[in-house]
């Protein structure tokens, strides 16, 4: 069943990496070439195109914040995954203008 998606604030999310107080994922769904520029700390690097083969590696009980550039992919990352059965899914609103529009730090993304 179709649930409407859960989003968390780019503070919010810098407060979960800060304190590490719950297991999750961050998840950069952006091409390579975007997310160069350039991630929410931790991230793994997944594009949009690969999700649907690399379910798998995704556990139906983890939480997992899925980021793009705007917001707008990752919503729709969100929306199949909780199509699929997985409830603990978050968009981070704004994306990562969002993200550096509160100040927060990028980095490189992990290789996965």
């Amino acid at each position: 069943m179709y649930h409407s998606i859960k989003e968390i604030e780019a503070p919010e999310l810098a407060d979960w990496l800060d304190k590490k107080s719950s297991a999750f994922r961050v998840i950069d769904v952006r091409g390579h070439g975007e997310i160069a520029a350039g991630t929410v700390p931790e991230a793994e690097a997944v594009p949009m195109h690969t999700i649907p083969a690399r379910m798998t590696e995704f556990e139906r009980d983890e939480t997992l914040v899925f980021v793009c550039r705007s917001g707008a992919r990752s919503a729709q990352v969100c929306a199949f995954l909780q199509q699929q059965g997985y409830d603990n899914v978050y968009n981070l609103r704004g994306g990562m203008m969002g993200w550096a529009g509160s100040g927060l730090p990028a980095t490189l993304p992990q290789a996965v």
